[in-house]
């Protein structure tokens, strides 16, 4: 268990949604064509914002040996979606179909956990986290945000959930174009005098100086191929820019790093730098000696709206460490605290092709012989492959289905 102060983030929360009254403006830097350097990072935390939320998500719970708290505004709990688009839509975005419990998302990250596939979720427990969803937000319901708060706190996290705002599906700001009840274009909002960016990163760090009026640091726009496994960004619905933006005084002093995800229709080719302007972390990142990390995803085939992946449009893998994106994004951070990317070496090379695991196999047969074979599970009549938790259909010796095992114990539809 990692020892916080509750009781002092809580305060600073407070203190900061409700004292400040004015609002420092400051634009952005133009964006400076560079690489990722090494930085003396002395903690590492994620936030975004719908689709960037749950990847925040998918992140922390992944990654919790890294990940030291989150800040998500507007998402569901840990595979929500399980690989399903329809389920994504119709029951971790709206809730018209039933979707999978807190306690059975729990039990599905321990199994994975078990497996190596994501860090031992004890590692949560403690840490801070910061949710926000809005009374007019109807994209993201609120009680799959509520499944989060619950799912955070079952594994001991220190959640404060924000749901008494009048926002809409946004990122919420002191300094937002939009009104506090939209939910449009570039989902960067404004609600009075709050300040959930300070309230979030009060809660995250214990507490937070003023924000700054003007910046002094620089954004640099580095290629994200150079972080992606097999150096395609595209490939795995990911930009080719992404962008960091870098405090004067982290060049020489230990700094903080922020991994900021954007949401569906707010990624850098559509809305340019409108969440890098507006969502007000650089500003508090110079006076908090924290670095922000915006990687960048984009828009495919399977994505029109350029999504982070948290439903499996571009791998079955997403929530996984070695989901691409999921991978891609640590990278970003490793080079950041380290100075080496930890790409895996492009497919043309003589390493990938002696170190790459084939493509799994698929086995059919009934889903009477997948659950004795330990490939699945039965409840209440029906079958589930383990890992995945996905429907098989019913259990018995007439119903087949093909599956295969992408990890140890995880098992998946063909």
């Amino acid at each position: 268990m990692r020892s916080r102060n509750g009781f002092l983030a809580f305060v600073a929360a407070i203190g900061l949604a409700a004292g400040s009254l004015s609002w420092s403006m400051a634009a952005v830097p133009a964006p400076q064509p560079g690489a990722l350097g090494k930085y003396d990072i002395t903690g590492t935390y994620v936030s975004g914002l719908s689709s960037g939320g749950f990847m925040a998500n998918q992140l922390h719970v992944a990654h919790s040996g890294l990940f030291q708290g989150a800040g998500i505004f507007s998402a569901g709990a840990y595979d929500c979606a399980q690989n399903n688009l329809s389920t994504a839509l119709s029951a971790c975005m709206d809730t018209v179909l039933p979707r999978k419990t807190p306690a059975e998302l729990e039990q599905l990250t321990r199994t994975r956990a078990a497996a190596g596939s994501v860090d031992p979720p004890q590692n949560l427990s403690g840490d801070p986290v910061w949710l926000f969803h809005g009374s007019a937000d109807q994209t993201v319901r609120r009680p799959v945000n509520d499944d989060l708060a619950t799912y955070y706190r079952d594994f001991g996290a220190r959640v404060v959930y924000d749901n008494t705002s009048a926002a809409g599906h946004a990122w919420v700001s002191p300094i937002g174009p939009n009104s506090c009840g939209a939910t449009s274009s570039p989902y960067v909002n404004r609600c009075g005098t709050t300040d959930p960016v300070g309230a979030m990163l009060g809660h995250l760090f214990g507490r937070v100086n003023p924000a700054a009026s003007a910046l002094s640091g620089k954004l640099v726009q580095f290629d994200q191929n150079s972080y992606v496994p097999g150096g395609n960004a595209a490939a795995v619905s990911m930009g080719r820019e992404g962008f960091a933006y870098v405090p004067r005084a982290c060049e020489t002093a230990p700094c903080k790093l922020m991994v900021t995800l954007h949401g569906c229709y707010q990624y850098y080719g559509l809305v340019g730098n409108a969440l890098m302007d507006k969502g007000y972390l650089n500003e508090y990142a110079d006076t908090n000696n924290m670095v922000v990390l915006y990687p960048q995803a984009t828009t495919t085939t399977g994505n029109p709206r350029g999504c982070w992946d948290w439903w499996g449009y571009q791998s079955d893998r997403y929530p996984l460490k070695t989901g691409p994106q999921m991978a891609a994004v640590v990278a970003m951070v490793k080079a950041l605290s380290g100075g080496q990317p930890t790409t895996p070496p492009t497919s043309t090379t003589t390493t990938t092709t002696t170190t790459t695991t084939p493509v799994p196999q698929c086995v059919t047969a009934s889903n009477y012989a997948h659950t004795t074979a330990g490939r699945a599970h039965a409840e209440l009549g029906q079958t589930y492959a383990n890992g995945s938790n996905q429907a098989l259909g019913l259990w018995n010796t007439f119903t087949t289905s093909s599956i295969r095992e992408t990890s140890a114990n995880y098992w998946v539809k063909c």
